[in-house]
């Protein structure tokens, strides 16, 4: 094949885990404040990559970039299962560690989190992932995440990227977190009226049933099977249905010839006649 007519510049780049931090309020904490708890925020990420046996990304170029309330870093792809567990509950624990022994003039950290995977070139940042796990944290969902953490007593709100939950969470990389840990939603952004991606919300402490009436959009639950009765009609036991179709109940005498589009098997119990 003539290498000629391949190009690098439609060759996709390597993909990366990304992990964007967002501080709660940091623009209203008075300007002396800022520097301290912006350290007091660095030593606690240093400390809960270690924890999780992540390297510091400082260390490579490109892979940290400062966003003064927050950061983004960037991991190896294969490490995007730890930056969802054990990494959001070390950084859970930190946070409520740094509220219990904080001075008291000194501000409180609470922080939303997203979770993403995808391409990206670096040292440059070009490319969609970056741009949309920063949507991610800065959708509405992931907002009302973080009040329903606040109002909980939580001080972390996360938003995994669909990609990023598949990979970790429905895949059972992530022992300590399971599918009802998170609430599947839908991440939208005020001044970004073309983003919209389906999104997963976890506030440490709360499973998605309790998250979901706080969360506009989010979806609902999926529907429970039907039980498996064993009620019984004047004229006898109740007819069984074959396959997973659905289970009907006559108590009483049909003159409609039309009770539903398609039955699959239809049983007459015919003792009473």
């Amino acid at each position: 094949m003539d290498s000629s007519v391949c190009s690098s510049g439609f060759d996709v780049p390597p993909e990366y885990a990304l992990l964007v931090i967002d501080m709660k309020g940091y623009s209203q904490i008075p300007e002396a404040k800022m520097a301290p708890v912006r350290s007091d925020l660095d030593d606690i990420l240093a400390t809960v990559l270690a924890q999780s046996g992540l390297d510091e990304p400082r260390e490579d170029q490109g892979a940290y970039k400062d966003t003064g309330d927050g950061a983004i870093l960037v991991f190896p792809a294969h490490t995007v299962s730890r930056l969802v567990d054990p990494l959001l509950g070390h950084l859970n624990a930190a946070l409520v560690r740094y509220e219990r022994d904080r001075l008291k003039n000194a501000p409180a950290i609470r922080l939303r989190v997203s979770v993403h995977v995808g391409p990206l070139s670096l040292p440059d940042h070009r490319g969609d992932a970056i741009n949309e796990a920063c949507r991610l944290i800065n959708s509405h969902a992931a907002r009302q995440a973080m009040s329903t953490a606040t109002d909980s007593g939580s001080f972390l709100a996360a938003v995994l990227s669909e990609t990023a939950y598949r990979r970790t969470v429905r895949a059972a990389r992530t022992p300590n977190l399971s599918q009802q840990h998170f609430l599947q939603a839908m991440a939208r952004v005020s001044d970004k009226p073309d983003f919209e991606e389906p999104c997963r919300l976890h506030v440490p402490g709360l499973l998605a049933q309790a998250l979901r009436p706080c969360i506009d959009g989010a979806a609902a639950p999926a529907p429970h099977p039907p039980a498996d009765t064993t009620e019984h009609s004047n004229a006898g036991p109740a007819a069984a249905t074959a396959g997973n179709g659905p289970s009907f109940l006559f108590t009483g005498t049909l003159y409609d010839p039309t009770v539903a589009g398609s039955i699959e098997t239809l049983r007459i119990d015919r003792r009473q006649r």
